[in-house]
C-alpha cells in the first residue's frame, strides 16, 4: 500500500457514477419502453438481462414462508435484533409538528407530513443485501409512510434472496416485487399495470440504477447517487496494525474503485498497515477486487502531527470515518465532514453496517461536505402554516405591497390592497 506525504494527497472523488454515452442512452430506452408498454416492457428486459420468464412479478406469502425455511433461527434473530436497534436510533429523529402564536394573533408553523409512498431498491446478483432492506425500510417505518414498496432483480429460477425476503418481512414491507436493474426504477417512478408509482426511491444500485435514479428525478424524488464505498481511518501510534489493515479492506473487498485511506502521524504505524494490507489480501476470499481497489485508490498519508491529521480528514470528506487514537473522543469535536464517524477501537465499520442503529445509506464522493445519512427527515416533508391576524394584515399590508412593486408584481400589491379596501 502506498505511503505519501500530505502534498501529494489524492481525491476520493470518482465520477464513476456518469456512466458512458452508451449507458446513459441504454437507460433512457429502458424509461422510455417502461413508460410506453408498462408491464410488457418489464416482462421482455426481466428475460434479457436476467434470463427468467416471468407470469408475474410479485413475491407471494407462500415465497415468504419459504424463505424462513431456508435460513437459520440464528438469523433471523440477528436480523430482529439488528432491525430493533436500527428502529430506535431513527425514532430519536422524529420531529412533531409545531405552531407558534404571536401577540398580534397570527399563527404561524410547519406540518410535518409522511410521504404516501417509498421504493426501496435492493441490489441483486451474486450477493444477498438484507442490511440494505433494513437501512431503507426501517426509516420509512418510523417516518409513517404507509405503503413501501420493495423491489430486486430475480435470479434465473425466478426467485429472491431467502434472506433478502426475511428482511424484509421483519421491516413490514408488504408489498414486493422481482425486478431489478433501470426497469424497475422505471416502474416505480412511473407505474405499470403491475406496479402503482411512488413517491421517492432511495437504495443502492448498480451503474444502470444509479443512472435511471438520476433519469428519473424530478418526477420522483430520490435519496441519492451513491459512488463506490470509501473509508478513511485517522489512527495515531496507539492504533493495532492488523485491525486497521483489516478495517481498510472491509472496504476495498466492495468494489475495485472503492477507496480505503490511512491518515495518521506516525511512520511506523504507516508502514507497519502497509505491511498487514499485503498481508492479509493473500488470504481474503475477494482477494481481486480488494488488490485493485488498494493498488489504484488505496494510500497512506503521513501527516506532521495530529492536528494536520484531522485537517487531511476534513478535507477528504469520506463516506465512513474511524478515529483510532489516544484521546478519540477529543476529536470529536474537530471532525467537520464524514458521513459516519466511528469512535475507538471497537467501533470497527462493519458495526455501523449491519447492527448498531446508526443508517449506514451514507453520503460519498466527498458529498459528506454537504450532505447527511438516509435519515427519518427524508420520508417526510413539511408544509409551513401561516394563519396571518387581521391586525397584522392591517398593519404590514401596506409594506407587503411596496415590496410586491419593487419587484415589478403589481398583481400581488393589488391583491394585499383589495382587502384594505374592503375592510
Amino acid at each position: 500500500m502506498k505511503i505519501l506525504k500530505v502534498n501529494d494527497l489524492i481525491s476520493i472523488k470518482r465520477s464513476v457514477e456518469a456512466g458512458t454515452s452508451e449507458q446513459q442512452a441504454a437507460v433512457k430506452t429502458i424509461i422510455a419502453d417502461v413508460r410506453t408498454r408498462g408491464d410488457e416492457a418489464i416482462r421482455e428486459l426481466t428475460e434479457k438481462f436476467d434470463q427468467v420468464q416471468l407470469s408475474s412479478f410479485s413475491v407471494t406469502e407462500q415465497e415468504i414462508e419459504e424463505a424462513y425455511g431456508k435460513v437459520s433461527e440464528e438469523f433471523v434473530a440477528i436480523v430482529r435484533e439488528a432491525a430493533a436497534n436500527i428502529r430506535s436510533f431513527h425514532e430519536k429523529q422524529l420531529r412533531p409538528s409545531w405552531m407558534t402564536t404571536e401577540e398580534n394573533g397570527t399563527i404561524l408553523g410547519q406540518k410535518i407530513i409522511p410521504l404516501d409512498s417509498v421504493g426501496v431498491y435492493v441490489p441483486g446478483g451474486t450477493a444477498a443485501y438484507p442490511s440494505s432492506v433494513l437501512m431503507n425500510v426501517l426509516p420509512a417505518k418510523v417516518a409513517g409512510v404507509k405503503r413501501i414498496v420493495m423491489v430486486s432483480p430475480p435470479d434465473r429460477q425466478g426467485c429472491m434472496p431467502a434472506a433478502v425476503l426475511v428482511a424484509a418481512k421483519e421491516a413490514g414491507v408488504e408489498e414486493i416485487y422481482k425486478v431489478g436493474g433501470a426497469q424497475a426504477i422505471a416502474a416505480l417512478a412511473y407505474g405499470t399495470e403491475s406496479i402503482a408509482s411512488v413517491d421517492k426511491i432511495t437504495g443502492p444500485g448498480n451503474i444502470f440504477v444509479a443512472l435511471a435514479k438520476r433519469e428519473v428525478y424530478g418526477d420522483v424524488d430520490i435519496d441519492m447517487i451513491a459512488g463506490p464505498s470509501e473509508i478513511a481511518i485517522l489512527a495515531d501510534e496507539t492504533a493495532l496494525a492488523d485491525e486497521v489493515a483489516a478495517d481498510l479492506l472491509s472496504q476495498a473487498e466492495h468494489d475495485p474503485r472503492a477507496c480505503s485511506v490511512l491518515v495518521t502521524p506516525s511512520m511506523a504505524l504507516a508502514e507497519a498497515v502497509s505491511a498487514e494490507v499485503e498481508k492479509q489480501l493473500t488470504v481474503l476470499p475477494r482477494r481481486e477486487i480488494a488488490e485493485r481497489s488498494i493498488a489504484d485508490y488505496g494510500a497512506i498519508y503521513v501527516t506532521a502531527d495530529l492536528e494536520e491529521a484531522v485537517e487531511v480528514v476534513n478535507q477528504l470528506a469520506p463516506e465512513h470515518l474511524e478515529v483510532i487514537t489516544a484521546d478519540a473522543m477529543e476529536l470529536l469535536g474537530k471532525i467537520r465532514h464524514a458521513g459516519a464517524i466511528f469512535i475507538g477501537r471497537y467501533s470497527s465499520e462493519p458495526v455501523g453496517d449491519y447492527f448498531a442503529g446508526p443508517n449506514h445509506v451514507l453520503p460519498t464522493n466527498g458529498t459528506a461536505r454537504f450532505s447527511s445519512p438516509l435519515n427519518v427527515d427524508d420520508f417526510q416533508k413539511k408544509s409551513s402554516v401561516i394563519v396571518y391576524s387581521k391586525k397584522a394584515f392591517m398593519e404590514n399590508a401596506e409594506k407587503i405591497a411596496a415590496f410586491a412593486r419593487m419587484e415589478g408584481l403589481e398583481a400581488h400589491a393589488r391583491a394585499v390592497e383589495s382587502r384594505l379596501k374592503n375592510d
